[in-house]
């Protein structure tokens, strides 16, 4: 981290946690710290693997940051949505169409959500690097610690977990390692996100509640750093869905697309959604810190077939071998696709679309 003298800056103060009952879901919680020794990764390694086989999320804590040092950077993480002109942010705007990547700012009413009503999420990427993009002037005295941040979450919370998952599919430790470099070219990013509510009710019922339509993550890991608005779901096994819960200082954690081809459909990218949150958080808006973990560009999407443990249970591949899509390919479809192009309606529930040779489902 940074010396001891750092920028002010305005402090967000998010919304008070729901007391609602809700469907929460109810999936294994590991102390990270536990992850520093081989008895420790030992211990943990099958309780990821379990976890991520069946749900594909994990809750984690004991990451390295204390309670202060989260609640700044949930400060730092306004500062792009509060402090910017609407005319800098245009600026600063992605070139998601044109390049595939989310670099800059998404902003609202960009994607399509469903009955020709428009998304109310804005979002502002950095390039793990930090400092080879352009970025606000309200953001830049915070930039040193933003590159902190970007790498605390990659050497002290992906890496960790994706030597995990190589030990839970009995690979060598850095295996998935590899794959997911800090120096290397690929689109691992920081992704800084405001959900807002949509501006009148006849949009809600036209969405039915949902402000980010059930879908899986590109990469290997994402990492959300919990906050207390509650709506995000995840799609259960049993077809229901159930609310992830808040965890003070705690994490989210769950598997992409990249993982789950990595592991032959082992480990499960799960379908998951941001809805309107319980009565009491109505009318609040949610924001989000992600850490979106990728593969290195060059690498190709295909399993280990190496693993014994897939060679026990079998390799479900979502296209053959030799046409699979390196990291890139993936990414830059998927970015291109998301909320802009038509989907394959196959009932009331599931869209489908194709994206380099793999079926990718979208759900309501």
């Amino acid at each position: 981290m940074p010396g001891t003298t750092l920028p002010p800056v305005p402090h967000y103060e998010p919304p008070s946690p729901t007391k609602e009952d809700v469907d929460w879901a109810e999936f294994p919680l590991i102390d990270l710290s536990k992850a520093q020794t081989a008895e420790g990764r030992a211990e943990l390694a099958p309780i990821v693997r379990d976890a991520m086989r069946t749900y594909g999320f994990l809750y984690v804590v004991n990451h390295g940051l204390s309670q202060a040092q989260t609640d700044r950077f949930f400060d730092i993480a306004d500062v792009p949505f509060s402090q910017v002109p609407e005319e800098e942010k245009k600026q600063l705007a992605g070139k998601i169409m044109e390049s595939g990547s989310y670099r800059g700012y998404k902003a609202r009413q960009f994607w399509t959500i469903d009955n020709g009503v428009r998304d109310e999420i804005e979002h502002y990427n950095l390039h793990r690097p930090v400092f080879q993009q352009q970025h606000p002037k309200a953001l830049q005295p915070f930039l040193p610690e933003i590159r902190s941040f970007a790498e605390h979450n990659h050497f002290n919370v992906l890496h960790p977990i994706l030597r995990l998952l190589a030990l839970g599919l009995e690979l060598p430790e850095e295996t998935f390692v590899n794959l997911n470099g800090f120096e290397d070219e690929g689109e691992t990013y920081i992704r800084l996100m405001k959900y807002f509510p949509y501006r009148n009710e006849a949009d809600e019922a036209k969405v039915k509640n949902v402000w980010l339509k059930g879908h899986t993550d590109i990469g290997s890991l994402t990492i959300l750093w919990s906050q207390p608005v509650t709506a995000l779901q995840i799609l259960f096994p049993d077809g229901k869905w159930r609310y992830v819960k808040h965890i003070p200082n705690g994490l989210v954690v769950n598997v992409g697309d990249s993982m789950e081809m990595f592991s032959g459909g082992f480990y499960k990218a799960t379908i998951h959604r941001v809805v309107q949150p319980p009565a009491d958080q109505r009318g609040c808006t949610r924001l989000g810190m992600f850490y979106f973990g990728l593969p290195n560009d060059d690498v190709k999407l295909v399993p280990f077939s190496e693993s014994a443990v897939l060679q026990r249970v079998g390799i479900k591949r979502k296209c053959a071998d030799e046409d699979a899509p390196t990291a890139r390919e993936w990414r830059v479809a998927r970015t291109k696709a998301y909320g802009l192009s038509e989907l394959q309606r196959k009932d009331d529930v599931v869209e489908e679309q194709v994206l380099n040779g793999v079926v990718l489902k979208h759900y309501n």
